[in-house]
């Protein structure tokens, strides 16, 4: 089954925190560029995101995706003290091939993904058919890229 996993750092070192968490995956098919952005909502002054979407081949059930993304987030030492704070590492499950989820911990498709740069433009790297027509002119924000995971360190 295809999955779209976005992944996101604002905290320590965060190349090296998205290139361990995408080298823990199994079933990779594909690594979006990076980019930078600024933070979306939450408290002000954090320092900017850099973001990624993976592709992955799994049969995992969209819980056990779930589970994946909790273990590594918390492998990242991730703290969760306040919503949409400075972060080591946020892992979402965006969009699963012909699966829909809505429960109160857990939306597939990620229902505010296609409102967002920093999830659209890594997604769209990848995965041009699953970004919808002219999704430029309907979302928010600004990104600039970065390069690749394998382009260095901080």
């Amino acid at each position: 089954m295809r999955v779209l996993l976005g992944l996101g750092s604002n905290l320590g070192n965060r190349r090296q925190l998205l290139a361990d968490a995408v080298g823990s995956l199994t079933g990779v098919v594909a690594v979006s560029p990076l980019y930078e952005t600024a933070p979306v909502g939450g408290p002000a002054g954090q320092g900017p995101f850099l973001n990624l979407v993976v592709e992955i081949d799994s049969e995992m059930s969209p819980r056990e995706l779930l589970g994946v993304c909790q273990r590594l987030e918390a492998a990242a030492e991730r703290v969760r003290i306040e919503r949409w704070g400075p972060r080591t590492l946020d892992v979402d499950i965006l969009w699963i091939d012909g699966v829909t989820v809505n429960e109160p911990d857990l939306e597939i498709p990620h229902p505010r993904m296609w409102g967002r740069r920093f999830v659209m433009a890594p997604l769209a790297d990848i995965a041009p058919d699953v970004a919808p027509s002219g999704w430029e002119r309907q979302v928010d924000g600004e990104v600039r890229q970065v390069g690749t995971l394998d382009d260095g360190s901080e």
